[in-house]
């Protein structure tokens, strides 16, 4: 299991390019594997939301881990994302993005609405992921019907060796905090609250694993940077910065308005797997104008 402390910090979520033909682009992934890790970043992750992961196949998600690889000078944790309906599915999915060299697996809970589990089932999931990969677990806590609370994430914590941390993505900023104060001095508690990165590193936050990370990883890495060399002030005011931003980006059909914030960035990744289609005029437009306040 990795150190815990190697995991802390800026986690950058990656997109994954599709060709027109909706075929995993290589080339430009490669590309934008290249830019984040010339970011300052602390880690990587393919195939979690932003990466559209849900609709991937494992053989998709073991070449981008190798891409990573090959490029990962920095030797920074690599975190595949799992988002799986079985747990036999995510089993053999984490067994395939270890031997590519993940190491670290970001994990959601299942989602399907007639495979919701009860607790135990969750409990079971994880132990099966942890007891048969063994790689560190990070449970990415963002499905709605399916809900990680903190007295199951406690428990897991405690019997599931190789649980580490939670991506707090339900609830917003309150459920946050309430993680932070109940499981925070037994594992590590990642903000997924794109707009509030300043506001949850000062509630404690041990990094983040969001989609803004992904779009300006520089001005988040900076404000990570701030917090921990206590300007609180000054990363306040790029967090003011980054809000209109990602109110433009947030919402429904996501993954069309990330890829479209990077195009008008002047990062070219292709398009999103149907059945998510482009953006609109009207979200370019507000996109486009959202983008002016980062000049």
């Amino acid at each position: 299991m990795m150190n815990k402390q190697a995991l802390r910090g800026i986690i950058a979520p990656l997109v994954t390019p599709f060709d027109q033909n909706e075929n995993f682009d290589e080339k430009t992934f490669r590309k934008e594997v290249q830019y984040l890790l010339n970011t300052g970043i602390h880690g990587i992750s393919p195939g979690g939301s932003t990466g559209e992961g849900a609709v991937l196949s494992d053989e998709e998600l073991v070449r981008m881990v190798e891409i990573i690889k090959e490029e990962n000078k920095n030797n920074i944790p690599i975190v595949a994302g799992i988002i799986r309906n079985s747990a036999k599915d995510a089993v053999k999915a984490g067994l395939a993005v270890k031997k590519a060299g993940a190491t670290a697996l970001m994990v959601t809970p299942t989602h399907y609405n007639v495979l919701v589990p009860d607790e135990d089932g969750n409990f079971d999931f994880y132990k099966r992921l942890s007891d048969e990969v063994g790689l560190s677990i990070i449970i990415y806590n963002v499905v709605p019907q399916n809900p990680i609370g903190p007295s199951l994430f406690s428990r897991m914590l405690e019997n599931i060796e190789h649980v580490v941390g939670i991506k707090q993505s339900v609830g917003g900023i309150q459920a946050f905090y309430e993680m932070k104060l109940l499981c925070g001095d037994k594992g590590l508690i990642y903000s997924a609250t794109d707009d509030m990165l300043y506001s949850t590193f000062d509630l404690g936050a041990d990094g983040a694993i969001a989609a803004i990370l992904t779009a300006f990883p520089e001005i988040s890495v900076r404000i990570w940077d701030l917090v921990q060399e206590g300007n609180g002030a000054q990363a306040k005011e790029l967090q003011h910065k980054l809000y209109p931003a990602w109110q433009a980006i947030k919402g429904d059909h996501f993954p069309r308005r990330i890829k479209e914030t990077l195009h008008q960035l002047g990062r070219e990744v292709g398009i999103a797997r149907s059945p998510i289609l482009e953006a609109t005029e009207k979200e370019k437009e507000n996109i486009k104008a959202a983008l002016k306040y980062l000049d």
